[in-house]
């Protein structure tokens, strides 16, 4: 690892390109946590975002005419809003509203920090878009599926979890694997509220040693890898996943 930072180091004093991550430990240290906590905000999300995106999908099969009302309401104001100015309002907005939690010090500290509203707004942003993604596919689930699954004795809720959910998600996962990647990239958004994911540590290093054309590009390429590796994990698991003799 010497030999590394030390040709780095060579590196800068040479030619001028000063990628301190790479001889500096403290900038390495920063940076490998702000991609920590970029995986961290992705998977936390995805998670949420997938479980959002199926309930919401049963819901709107609900004989409540509220329910489903509600559900509809939620995707309009989620899928027409910028993710931004969602991040704006949660933690500014709802943030400010809920009370916070007194300290021994006597001051009060927010109930939920940056990163848990940066993830509830990326879930539920993704979530809305899974919703309907969730019932596109659902919907191409013959009806006669669901009758045999009745006449067997399953109940709506199980003939739901173990049938019509299962052949939902093969059907819709291409265009649920696309929002997935999406959120990944919309990660960055977090920056805005002080999350220190990837974007934050980068802007964080090259404002001190100013070396932004060279934390711009390894930003670039360490988002191409990320993207990269869960894209093709994405379209492993949808090969996996494919229905013999469907689509062919």
């Amino acid at each position: 690892m010497n030999a590394v930072a030390d040709w780095f180091r060579t590196l800068y004093e040479t030619t001028g390109i000063n990628l301190t991550i790479f001889y500096d430990a403290y900038d390495f240290q920063r940076y490998a946590a702000g991609i920590g906590m970029t995986l961290f905000l992705s998977v936390a999300s995805i998670v949420a975002s997938v479980v959002i995106g199926a309930a919401g999908a049963a819901a709107q099969g609900s004989g409540s005419a509220l329910v489903r009302q509600s559900v509809q309401a939620f995707v309009v104001v989620f899928r027409n809003t910028p993710p931004l100015v969602q991040i704006f309002f949660f933690y500014f907005g709802v943030g400010a509203v809920i009370p916070g939690i007194e300290t021994s010090y006597g001051t009060r500290e927010p109930l939920l920090g940056n990163v848990a509203w940066a993830v509830i707004s990326l879930s539920l942003f993704a979530g809305a878009f899974n919703v309907e993604i969730f019932r596109s596919g659902i919907e191409a689930v013959p009806r006669t599926t669901l009758e045999a699954a009745e006449a067997l004795g399953y109940t709506r809720l199980g003939a739901y979890r173990h049938i019509v959910l299962p052949l939902a998600v093969r059907v819709c996962l291409p265009a649920l694997n696309n929002n997935l990647i999406n959120l990944l990239k919309t990660t960055t958004l977090a920056y805005a509220i002080a999350v220190p994911e990837t974007l934050y540590a980068a802007k964080q290093i090259w404002s001190e040693s100013q070396n932004v054309l060279e934390m711009m590009l390894l930003l670039l390429a360490t988002y191409m890898v990320l993207v990269g590796v869960f894209a093709g994990l994405m379209h492993q698991w949808e090969r996996q996943m494919r229905i013999p003799g469907y689509h062919r």
